[in-house]
């Protein structure tokens, strides 16, 4: 990032501590939950657990009660977000990549269709690869290739990776490939870094439904950004949103254009809630 543009978001940027209300403990089933998702006409939140866990998704209720567990035809490698179209159909991220020598990343597309059905799913892959790799694993300081956040926006779906750098944990770099099955070279769009420390690592991210806001999550705070231009998402204003305590979070959605749904672990420090942030 040059320092002109980095002059430009630190005068566009405004900071609160706001810490999320708790809505819903969330059950055992959900112990490791590592995406969340709202979707068109339908009240539930779309939930998945990461590596090690069942298949599965879940449509749980406000409350934290699961309704609806649905077992989808794909193995969970490492399944890290997940986010959904215009039309409600959902997309998981299996694109989790700790050790940065993943050659099987993908992401799963759930048909709206099948989301009442009550026998196992097909999914349709959509396989992709970073151009800029050319070892697995790369050097530690190339370690920029874990991912944990994407959403979809304009039939395009935005990944935004995890450095696994030592001396440089805050920075995401965001890359775009189509919202179609086939086997797609990622294409960079940007590059930010939220702080220089190992809790300002991007856990997931999501878009508003107008395409006007986005919603950064790290471990201690939510990024918002707004007013930017076209999918330069790191352009415009910036709201942060600082929390009280840190707490392993990795799921976020936009509930409406004025609050967010986050979820945290309950395994990994965290305490396996679901919750409200309203915003400025």
């Amino acid at each position: 990032m040059n320092k002109f543009l980095l002059l430009v978001i630190l005068l566009n940027a405004s900071c609160h501590t706001n810490n999320p209300k708790i809505i819903a403990d969330l059950p055992k089933d959900l112990e490791e939950v590592s995406g969340t998702e709202t979707i068109v006409d339908s009240d539930l939140i779309w939930m998945l657990n990461d590596s090690g866990n069942k298949p599965n998704l879940y449509g749980v209720s406000k409350k934290g009660n699961i309704k609806k567990e649905l077992k989808i035809k794909a193995k969970n490698n490492d399944w890290e977000d997940l986010t959904s179209d215009k039309a409600g159909n959902l997309y998981i991220g299996d694109f989790g990549n700790n050790l940065n020598e993943r050659k099987n990343l993908a992401i799963l597309k759930v048909k709206h269709s099948d989301l009442n059905n009550n026998k196992a799913i097909d999914v349709e892959r959509i396989s992709f690869h970073y151009p800029n790799q050319d070892k697995y694993p790369p050097k530690k300081d190339k370690m920029y290739f874990d991912c944990e956040a994407f959403f979809h926006f304009n039939d395009s779906l935005y990944l935004f990776t995890k450095s696994r750098v030592k001396d440089n944990p805050g920075k995401t770099d965001v890359y775009k490939i189509p919202a179609t099955k086939g086997n797609h070279a990622a294409k960079f769009v940007g590059t930010f870094t939220t702080c220089e420390d190992l809790t300002c690592w991007t856990t997931s991210v999501d878009i508003s439904d107008d395409g006007k806001q986005m919603a950064l999550l790290t471990q201690k705070a939510v990024l918002v950004f707004s007013n930017f231009n076209a999918d330069d998402f790191f352009s415009g204003s910036i709201e942060t949103y600082h929390f009280n305590s840190e707490t392993q979070k990795e799921g976020i959605c936009f509930k409406n254009n004025k609050t967010l749904y986050i979820t945290d672990e309950r395994d990994q420090g965290g305490d396996g809630n679901l919750y409200e942030l309203k915003l400025k």
